[in-house]
């Protein structure tokens, strides 16, 4: 019988040809003459290892190498290297917990520290436990030197997470993708990691044709390309979400979804399965599933404004708008410098003030946007509003003239101005506001509107009123509120018939629009033939 020496030459010899099924074979044929040979069964798992991670086969053979490894710790008990093989053949079948209690295993006899440490903090990785990973990969990279791009480039990743309110953690995570740089060489499964990377040449074809097929619009073209292209590289993650979207453009949601879960798997810092994932989601409608995937993304990035500002959009529409007010404050605290600093501020008081009726908290959301942005005249407009609400005539009356300095044609601004001093009693001034309003916007239903009602209640100018009603009805036929005025003007001339019409117009439009009570409008038709 030849001696291990010689059997491992064979071995590899095979290997080197690429025959790694006939190595299994051979190693197989051996250990039936030498059942007791137990690091026949530790090379024979390592091959059933190998095959399985081959980027190029889409095989299972976790099992098979995990019932060798088991095989051989039954005569080497005290083996820390096969606790570490089985650890991570458990990593990557997907059972991390088990994983995790053989990788403590392999430690507590003398593995290799370094190693054991690493794959720890990538089983926490993959339970998005992102702090305890960071920890592991430090302890990892104190147990070793030089063999450490792997781990530098981890702790890298794992860094990016604070970037976007610490500019701290992004020098040190550009410090340790350097580091990764410098030290590969050295480190010979990160080389293994590179060359299966640079193997993506081998699916450029595959690539290619899908990325025409896609852009001619022929998706189903593009799925089958992307699909063999996943069949010759299943660990590369990319193709997964490519597939993912080809899938949501075809309305294949659920198909979508299966891909951007397989990727976010593989990686869980790969942040388009996340973003991939959402949309998804959000696509389906299905929002609570959207937020528990934001969540995650967030946990991965918990400075980004841009992530709390789309879970608040989606608490929004569940109708959960302290959730949605809460995280349109965190958008605008973390970074308010952020581009879209000003916008979150904005919508932040929009909502104290329309839904959560809060116009103390929505005049500093307002003032804030203000701040960061002083040229939106839709701060302006939502600003004065709040103090309007608030009873702050004074300081609303500065910021509408102030918008109107800033942009004099802008119709809106001056019938919310029109509004304000018609509320102070001021008509004159309303009036001239309103008729500017009109000037800049001759379409603009709610000024021809509220114009018609100074007339018709403050000045008792019945024609000019009914004027104005005409007018706004013209612009918008489904404006009840005009309807409604209409049908008061007609109502005072005695033309009881064509108000009834009018106010029953009124009452279909605002069951849909709810512009006002409908039993105001219920009484005032009942009242018409008393």
């Amino acid at each position: 019988m030849a001696n291990l020496k010689e059997i491992n030459k064979k071995i590899e010899t095979f290997k080197h040809r690429g025959e790694i099924q006939k190595a299994i074979e051979y190693c197989q044929s051996v250990l039936m003459q030498e059942p007791s040979n137990t690091e026949l069964n530790v090379r024979l798992g390592d091959l059933y290892m190998d095959w399985h991670l081959d980027v190029y086969q889409a095989k299972q053979y976790i099992d098979e190498a995990i019932m060798q490894y088991q095989k051989a710790l039954e005569n080497l008990v005290d083996n820390g290297e096969i606790y570490y093989k089985i650890g991570f053949a458990f990593f990557h079948k997907g059972e991390l917990d088990r994983a995790l209690s053989y990788f403590e295993m392999a430690l507590k006899n003398n593995a290799d520290k370094a190693q054991c440490h690493f794959m720890i903090a990538n089983c926490y990785k993959k339970k998005e436990r992102y702090t305890d990973a960071l920890e592991e990969v430090e302890k990892a990279l104190k147990s070793t030197f030089l063999k450490t791009s792997r781990m530098h480039y981890l702790k890298h990743r794992l860094l990016r997470i604070a970037f976007f309110s610490n500019e701290n953690s992004k020098f040190k995570s550009n410090i340790e993708l350097i580091m990764s740089y410098l030290t590969l060489p050295f480190d010979k499964e990160a080389k293994k990691d590179v060359a299966k990377k640079l193997k993506i040449f081998s699916i450029a074809k595959e690539l290619y044709l899908a990325a025409c097929a896609a852009r001619q619009q022929h998706y189903l073209d593009a799925v089958n390309y992307y699909s063999m292209a996943i069949d010759k590289m299943p660990g590369f993650t990319t193709l997964y979400c490519l597939l993912g979207d080809i899938y949501r453009i075809l309305g294949k949601h659920e198909e979508a979804i299966v891909e951007y879960k397989m990727a976010r798997w593989i990686d869980s810092l790969y942040l388009p399965a996340y973003v991939g994932l959402v949309q998804a989601y959000e696509e389906m409608g299905e929002y609570e599933s959207a937020i528990e995937t934001y969540k995650k993304f967030i946990a991965i990035h918990p400075n980004n404004p841009i992530l709390h500002s789309q879970i608040a959009n989606l608490y929004f529409m569940k109708g959960e708008h302290k959730r949605a007010v809460s995280h349109y404050e965190s958008a605008v605290l973390l970074n308010p410098g952020h581009e879209k600093a000003p916008e979150f501020a904005q919508t932040l008081g929009f909502l104290l003030q329309h839904f959560l009726e809060n116009n103390e908290a929505a005049v500093l959301a307002f003032l804030t946007a203000y701040v960061l942005d002083p040229a939106n005249l839709e701060i302006y407009i939502g600003l004065g509003a709040a103090f309007y609400e608030k009873e702050d005539y004074v300081n609303a009356l500065k910021v509408y003239r102030r918008a109107i300095e800033l942009q004099p044609n802008n119709a809106k601004i001056h019938c919310n101005l029109g509004f304000l001093l018609w509320g102070l009693g001021n008509l004159t001034e309303a009036i001239s506001e309103y008729e500017l309003s009109i000037k800049y916007a001759p379409d603009y239903a709610i000024a021809h509107n509220n114009l018609g009602v100074i007339y018709l209640d403050d000045l008792a100018q019945i024609q000019r009123a009914a004027d104005c009603f005409k007018n706004a009805l013209e612009y918008d036929p489904n404006y009840a509120l005009a309807h409604y005025n209409y049908a008061r003007c007609l109502s005072i001339k005695g033309e009881k018939v064509e108000a009834a019409k009018y106010y029953r117009a009124a009452l279909d439009i605002n069951a849909i629009t709810k512009e006002m009570d409908p039993n105001e409008i219920q009484d005032r038709l009942n009242s018409l033939f008393e």
